[in-house]
């Protein structure tokens, strides 16, 4: 009896596929919930703000054709009028499914255009420069625009490392997060009447102002130091009158009706059934012991993100530790097992860690030269490729170290940072503001830039960030590089820990009705 249940069981175990073990947690695809714009709410509200200039009203149509659905373009002709104005300004406004929201006075520039009285584009964004970046796809739009000192108005007059940039997203693709700290925040009094929802706060590493409009969520940000002015760098108190300044030029600046989106549900993630002969890796979330901030250890995270090619050109590569462990402990001068190191201790601030702060990332290093190499050798960091994990927008000034790839799709709304190539040699390349790229296109090479050269070790930090009603939000990269990888190799990894039981010592994992009846037949003899 007791033989049969074994073999019963152990029969179970085979059917599993190959690889996969019944304690491996399956990955998964994001959780992604689409809102639903008041398009009506936009008209009435662009109607009243070109009202404000009877001389360029008649350049707009407010009445739209009967008897389409309310996503056709011809429902709102003031929209599509808008749209052909302002797309000089801002390339491919109309792409952009919720309303674009920017300090820019559409009506005052026309006025101005049509009495040759025009203004320096500036003093029609409340002294923001052009736009460093404006970029619209099928989830919303992104922009970034940058004030120097010396503005007035109340703002700082300091001189910083670099301008002050100030980004705004509307997005119709929200990301569902378990976000124990998503949803806080203060109102804003200077602004509570033209906002009455809005949220003042400060998160990973950015004060943030969030608020709802014609039901859709948007996030104004900047970067900034929770913390006392340092020199050349900005405090997020400084950032308050910077951003408000930005909340208040906010018009209605484009954007069309497209069909209603539905959410996206949670799937199993698509992986290889051939198994890798030497790929194995860690679970997510265990991190080297001690190595997170005030010891409260790694998060598991079994999303995988995006579906992305890898973001090194070539294989093996390592993932795990710059900071923590040893050769000994991670495996000696291999590459494999890869570890999570998430949540390692960083004074960057990590929401998605118990402890609040975190490493943002993932560190990537290419495969080690054999011993005795020449360091010119094909073999060495500096000659690996980093490639472009999708195709998608640049998001770079001049002489910044990080370079974010932001994907904006039907289905997807989230951003890939490269950190520690070279500033002057992607400057040289043109991987700027702007810049589009395409899936697997060289980008740069492994580096050791850390705020200047030989900062760090030869290797790349890669990190994503997906949109939420609090703004772009660091997640854990890790399951996302596993799937990519497993792709790139045309190989499934194996999960440490998962394997199955060896013949040798089942006894101590079999199922109770078997022991049981071991223990009844022990007890009879």
């Amino acid at each position: 009896m007791a033989v049969r249940l074994l073999r019963r069981w152990l029969a179970a175990i085979c059917l599993l596929p190959a690889g996969l073990t019944a304690a491996a947690a399956e990955f998964r695809t994001p959780s992604i919930t689409a809102v639903r714009v008041e398009w009506r709410a936009v008209v009435d509200r662009l109607r009243t703000e070109i009202a404000t200039q009877p001389a360029i009203a008649s350049r707009f149509t407010f009445a739209g054709q009967r008897r389409v659905p309310a996503w056709d373009p011809r429902s709102t002709p003031a929209l599509v009028q808008l749209n052909a104005i302002n797309a000089s300004l801002f390339a491919g406004i109309g792409r952009s499914p919720v309303p674009v929201l920017l300090p820019f006075d559409t009506a005052g520039y026309l006025e101005g255009e049509a009495n040759g009285t025009q203004l320096p584009l500036s003093r029609y964004q409340a002294d923001f420069r052009p736009a460093d970046l404006f970029h619209a796809g099928p989830s919303g739009y992104d922009a970034v625009f940058s004030l120097q000192p010396g503005a007035g108005g109340g703002l700082p007059s300091r001189i910083f490392a670099r301008p002050v940039e100030v980004q705004i997203t509307g997005s119709i693709l929200v990301y569902d997060l378990a976000d124990p700290r998503g949803g806080r925040g203060e109102p804003v009094k200077a602004l509570a009447s033209q906002f009455p929802d809005m949220r003042r706060f400060i998160r990973e590493g950015y004060v943030r102002y969030a608020f709802t409009r014609f039901g859709v969520p948007y996030v104004v940000s900047i970067q900034c130091l929770d913390s006392t002015p340092r020199a050349r760098r900005l405090a997020c108190r400084e950032a308050y009158p910077i951003a408000e300044r930005f909340l208040k030029a906010l018009r209605i600046a484009g954007g069309q009706p497209a069909r209603p989106r539905h959410d996206i549900s949670s799937d199993i993630v698509e992986r290889p059934t051939a198994v890798s002969p030497d790929f194995t890796y860690y679970p997510g979330g265990d991190i080297i012991a001690r190595s997170s901030a005030r010891r409260r250890g790694g998060r598991a995270d079994f999303a995988a993100y995006s579906q992305i090619r890898f973001p090194l050109a070539k294989a093996p590569t390592a993932v795990r530790s710059q900071s923590f462990g040893s050769k000994k402990s991670e495996g000696g001068r291999g590459v494999y097992p890869w570890r999570d190191n998430f949540c390692e201790a960083r004074s960057f601030q990590v929401g998605q860690c118990s402890a609040g702060f975190g490493h943002q990332g993932q560190d990537i290093r290419p495969a080690p030269c054999p011993p005795n190499s020449n360091s010119e050798s094909s073999c060495h960091p500096r000659k690996q490729a980093v490639v472009a994990v999708r195709d998608g927008i640049v998001i770079r000034s001049l002489k910044q170290q990080a370079a974010t790839l932001q994907i904006n799709t039907r289905n997807e709304h989230i951003r890939f940072r490269y950190m520690h190539m070279n500033p002057s040699a992607m400057d040289a390349d043109g991987i700027l503001n702007g810049r589009r790229v395409a899936e697997g296109e060289k980008i740069g090479v492994v580096s050791n830039y850390l705020d200047f050269p030989n900062g760090t070790s030869y290797h790349l930090h890669f990190d994503i960030q997906v949109f939420t009603r609090d703004g772009w939000i660091w997640v854990n990269p890790y399951t996302t590089l596993i799937a990519s990888y497993e792709r790139l190799i045309r190989g499934r990894g194996r999960e440490i820990g998962t394997d199955p039981p060896a013949v040798a010592a089942v006894a101590h994992a079999l199922p109770e009705d078997v022991l049981r009846h071991n223990a009844r037949e022990g007890s009879e003899n």
